[in-house]
């Protein structure tokens, strides 16, 4: 509207001021008293579809490099030695997605609290479904191998990956009641360990399917398992796809409109609407009063920020979700290697060529199906049960007693780690599916609830963002790490020592928990340490509109 339009409309300060804080603590109060609905369901459905993808994704690699290893071995394309990927090549192809995943959670994070949750959910999942099948149709020439192809491949998946984490975080924590905030996200989260299950069982599939073509190959086609490889990775588009449209048209979160859009009408609005049909509606011609709310600057990040008591809970999230991303993908990128070393399903000696290989390959994805089911999915609906409940557990408690239980865990796989190994396999692996469960019943699933609770909206996505692309940095270190120290003083020697590293930095992980405030029962306003009274500043009489075009 011109300016003069703007000016003939009547606004007295008081009156308006009092409207929109009104209706602005009846919206929030609306959203965190709401009982659980399909809305609700509907929001975990779409946002745990996309966390099932990412798992599947970076895991699903986990058992894809061995076949990789089988067909593009360091003696070159098609050699069919079985012999594996060199440590570069292997390296290469598990640190490209948490690379790219750390760009894309900074990335992410930033433009969804500067452009909207709405508009950037679902640019992310079809970045990962175009990079999904790039993998699949990477091919190999004189003058580029695949493995760089697929590094290049999974580097931009991971950027999609990453834009997940922030914007489901805190899509399904802006909509979610107070008194079921916790369990949403949990369950949401939760998909990822059905991911990791998924993974395997399609590759214990795949490589069945072609039993009698890889047996009988002696020396192995390299087409049988050139082809297993691509079926493994490409399916994990398929749930994507099938997501896709619903996260295009899931409606804005009303704290985006309310607090950064500045349109408190319009949230109002939506709140009544999607908690009764699930859907929102937008009036083009309504006039649209601006509140005067504190707005994101760079200036305002730093005076936010730069007090103790919001820096050092940024601090605590951030370093937290470090200290168990250098163990939780230590282990989860390199479960195939540590289960080789010990000897867990090691083909018998008695089988050669395709025989030893089918049953190699099998056997892997048999170790990743044991491990996802007896420690990653259990552990994560510990976490649900407890994460809300009206007893002393919450998100501090659980990660407290998750880091703790690791701690001691990760100590006795490593100091006893020779005596296990020669004398007592199955107590290894029963200690390394504990290690499993107590990650994801304590810290790998609260340093993704907690950042998408503790920060202010216009800071929500953006302090996510950062906190998960600590823990990413943790990701590769561990990734880096564990491929050049793993063969220090001969192949696989050095594992029980970087086991014993992963203890020390679950013990760090307890002291930062110490930073962060218990979120459970709390309103994301009450939790962002700023004056909800006098949130709402004003209305600028210049800053008054129509709503057409917005």
């Amino acid at each position: 509207m011109s300016d003069r339009a703007s000016s003939e409309i009547p606004v007295k300060e008081d009156n308006q001021n009092y409207s929109l804080a009104h209706k602005r603590r009846a919206a929030l109060s609306e959203i965190d008293n709401a009982r659980f609905n399909r809305f609700h369901v509907k929001v975990c459905l779409i946002a745990g579809v996309g966390f099932f993808t990412d798992a599947y994704d970076l895991f699903a690699i986990n058992i894809a490099s061995t076949m990789l290893g089988n067909v593009y071995g360091p003696l070159g394309h098609g050699s069919a030695t079985g012999s594996g990927l060199t440590a570069n090549q292997d390296l290469g192809i598990k640190v490209a997605s948490p690379v790219g995943t750390l760009v894309g959670q900074l990335v992410f994070g930033w433009l969804a609290d500067v452009v909207g949750r709405k508009r950037m959910y679902g640019v992310e999942l079809m970045i990962i479904i175009v990079a999904t099948f790039g993998q699949t149709l990477a091919g190999h020439a004189h003058a580029v191998s695949i493995i760089a192809v697929l590094i290049v491949w999974r580097f931009i998946m991971g950027i999609g990956i990453g834009g997940d984490y922030p914007l489901s975080s805190v899509i399904s924590s802006e909509f979610a009641p107070r008194q079921y905030r916790g369990r949403i996200m949990t369950a949401v989260f939760a998909a990822q360990g059905w991911g990791q299950f998924a993974a395997a069982i399609v590759g214990a599939i795949v490589v069945a399917a072609a039993k009698h073509r890889i047996q009988n190959d002696d020396p192995l086609d390299p087409g049988t398992v050139d082809t297993l490889w691509r079926l493994l990775i490409g399916l994990g588009a398929i749930p994507g796809c099938i997501a896709l449209y619903y996260r295009l048209t899931i409606p804005e979160t009303p704290r985006f409109t309310m607090d950064i859009e500045r349109n408190v009408q319009q949230a109002a609005q939506d709140v009544d609407t999607f908690l009764t049909t699930g859907t929102f509606v937008v009036d083009p011609d309504a006039v649209v009063h601006r509140a005067q709310v504190p707005k994101a600057t760079r200036r305002d990040f730093i005076r936010y920020f730069g007090q103790w008591s919001n820096g050092k809970i940024l601090l605590g999230t951030a370093y937290s979700w470090f200290a168990l991303d250098i163990a939780f993908y230590g282990l989860g990128l390199n479960n195939s290697t540590i289960l080789q070393t010990i000897g867990f399903g090691k083909p018998a000696a008695s089988l050669k060529g395709g025989a030893a290989i089918y049953q190699n390959l099998l056997n892997t994805c048999i170790g990743n199906m044991v491990l996802s089911v007896a420690g990653l999915i259990p552990g994560y609906y510990a976490t649900m049960l407890l994460i809300d409940s009206v007893s002393n557990w919450g998100r501090k408690p659980i990660q407290l007693m998750g880091f703790g239980m690791l701690t001691i865990i990760f100590c006795c796989l490593g100091f006893g780690y020779d005596a296990l190994v020669a004398h007592s396999k199955p107590a290894f692996v029963f200690l390394y599916c504990l290690a499993n469960f107590f990650q994801n019943f304590g810290p790998n699933t609260t340093t993704f609830v907690i950042p998408g609770e503790v920060f202010p909206t216009r800071y929500r996505s953006t302090g996510h963002g950062i906190s998960a692309a600590t823990g990413k940095l943790g990701a590769i270190v561990a990734q880096v790490g564990f491929s050049r120290l793993k063969d220090r003083g001969g192949p696989n020697v050095f594992i029980k020592h970087i086991l014993e590293i992963f203890a020390l930095f679950m013990l760090t992980g307890i002291f930062s928990t110490c930073l962060i405030p218990e979120t459970k029962g709390r309103t994301l306003e009450d939790l962002s340490n700023e004056d909800q009274d006098n949130f709402i500043e004003g209305v600028n009489r210049n800053d008054i509109e129509n709503g057409k075009g917005q």
